[in-house]
């Protein structure tokens, strides 16, 4: 019995068996991945370069050489001479410019106000209507008329003596509105032909984000007796906030740069009533050729667009971290 237990203990150990049995070493053949993170971006780096240099070209170059004249005075036929901040000094004592200034911001409240009201009314109206394409195309179709064929449609439509808008005003019993002839009404009436025009794209943004809102909250909501207004006021606008925000700024930076409507309808008047900062702009360059004053301008409505802008971000973020 015990030689049998010695004759065991003497059997050699049976062989380990390698760890790496059944598993393929990795191929040689395959590129590093390094090498194919370097060659994406190349590749990346060659597709934006035309876009860069548009932006260089179009964007960046006319900007710098913008800020730049508004320390010159420059006529475009002589050189352009360097006199610091005169052209700042004379703006800020210039009380064209502020009128221009204030018509300007009379305008954008209206202009945004009334838009971005009647643009969210006709996107909640589309959300609620299962068959809404007709209805995206009828309000999206005045967008892809252009300003001065919108301008000029309004501005046959509204003429005092001949525009069907006063005839329909006399057959109800009122007197005839120079809307675009009236300090009181044109800057009113230029807003409306702005909103009209781009109420449509408006809605559409909105509607977008009314889709991307889950159903489910709302049906959470009516299981717990929630009323329509309550549900829009509590879901619906906190996260519209973002898109809203979104809105707000494409429209403020549209509304400051309206100018083929006044150029059509008013030309400034009457009386200065509806010379905004970019027609005062477009008067100092082109009808007078003061070029350094007008870059002047144009800097200063550059710093009024990025304050207005960076106040309706940090708007937008707080709102965003109060629902967070």
């Amino acid at each position: 019995m015990a030689l049998s237990v010695n004759a065991r203990s003497a059997d050699p150990a049976p062989a380990a068996v390698p760890l790496t049995t059944g598993l393929r070493p990795p191929s040689r053949g395959a590129p590093p991945r390094r090498g194919r993170r370097r060659d994406d971006t190349r590749l990346a780096a060659l597709f934006l370069i035309p876009a860069s240099l548009g932006l260089v070209v179009f964007y960046f170059w006319p900007l710098l050489r913008g800020i730049w004249l508004s320390f010159t005075s420059w006529d475009l036929l002589s050189p352009a001479r360097f006199i610091g901040i005169e052209n700042y000094q004379r703006m800020l004592a210039d009380p064209i410019f502020w009128n221009a200034a204030r018509v300007t911001i009379y305008y954008v409240v209206l202009n945004i106000g009334f838009q971005t009201v009647i643009a969210l009314g006709i996107a909640v109206l589309m959300q609620r209507l299962t068959q809404s394409t007709l209805l995206r195309g009828v309000i999206l179709a005045p967008y892809l008329v252009s300003n001065v064929v919108a301008a000029l449609v309004f501005l046959w439509i509204l003429d005092f003596q001949l525009g069907i808008g006063n005839q329909l005003l006399e057959w109800v019993g009122l007197d005839r509105i120079g809307f675009f002839t009236t300090e009181a009404w044109v800057i009113p009436t230029i807003a409306g032909v702005n909103v009209w025009r781009h109420m449509g794209y408006t809605a559409l943004l909105i509607f977008a984000g009314l889709q991307a809102i889950p159903a489910n909250y709302y049906e959470a909501a009516r299981v717990d007796g929630a009323s329509e207004f309550r549900m829009f006021r509590g879901i619906t606008m906190p996260l519209l906030r973002p898109v809203l925000g979104l809105v707000l700024i494409i429209s403020v930076i549209g509304s400051f740069q309206v100018f083929d409507t006044v150029s059509v309808t008013t030309n400034g008047g009457p009386v200065d009533s509806s010379r905004l900062l970019q027609v005062y702009i477009y008067d100092k360059a082109f009808a007078q050729f003061d070029f350094g004053y007008a870059s002047t301008l144009s800097v200063a409505m550059l710093i009024i667009l990025v304050i207005v802008t960076y106040f309706q971000y940090r708007l937008t973020r707080a709102g965003q971290s109060d629902l967070n």
